[in-house]
């Protein structure tokens, strides 16, 4: 294996690490963006008004995106094992 292939398999996993993070962390970052602005604005400093409303739209963007992420795994843990197969072929 050389060096271009391993920074190749480097590149494609940190790819697919943010292809399946980066949406579920925006949409909590949009939230408690809201949520700080919502307490702001009234001066609530209520701690569980932070978590709650976060770990609810946490768990339903997870369970929407669902079948997103499995696609993009499963395509990543194909073309894992298609290059496992090519290194032990050669």
């Amino acid at each position: 294996m050389t060096t271009a292939e391993v920074i190749d398999i480097g590149r494609l996993s940190l790819w697919t690490t943010l292809k399946i993070g980066v949406p579920v962390m925006s949409v909590a970052l949009a939230v408690g963006l809201v949520i700080s602005l919502f307490q702001a604005l009234t001066q609530i400093q209520e701690m569980t008004l932070t978590f709650v409303p976060k770990i609810i739209v946490i768990f339903v963007t997870l369970i929407v995106l669902l079948p997103y992420m499995t696609t993009t795994l499963l395509t990543f843990g194909t073309a894992m094992f298609d290059r496992i197969v090519a290194v032990g072929l050669t």
